[in-house]
């Protein structure tokens, strides 16, 4: 793996933990912010992915259109589309005043990252 690829895997890491700690918060859990750090972690994991493969992607938080560069290397991903459809709206829903996530918004976060992180961990031959 590249040392970029290595970096955005690291970060998705560091999201992953944040997610996990605020959906098992029994004291003041945000559920706002484990839904954001649900969908960063696709994020970045996808960003990931691409770096790898040297295809270049622009500054975006759409999970959907960074799911449309890695079809062209990983074309059975097309099987995350859904999580990533729920994950794409918690990049920006939950973190201005108007709308706030629920403890079961914050679970659905957590199955949904799950999955798009094990589909690129294995992709990576990383451990799960």
């Amino acid at each position: 793996m590249t040392p970029e690829t290595i970096e955005w895997i690291e970060k998705a890491e560091g999201d992953w933990a944040s997610l996990q700690r605020e959906v098992r918060a029994r004291k003041n859990p945000n559920h706002d912010a484990a839904c954001f750090h649900a969908q960063q972690c696709a994020e970045k994991y996808l960003k990931a992915r691409l770096q790898e493969a040297n295809l270049a992607f622009q500054k975006t938080h759409n999970l959907l259109d960074l799911l449309a560069l890695v079809l062209a290397v990983e074309s059975g991903w097309n099987v995350l589309q859904s999580d990533l459809a729920l994950l794409n709206r918690y990049s920006v829903d939950y973190r201005y005043p108007g709308k706030s996530a629920t403890k079961a918004d914050a679970k659905a976060a957590l199955v949904h990252c799950r999955a798009v992180r094990k589909t690129v961990r294995q992709s990576f031959g990383l451990p799960i």
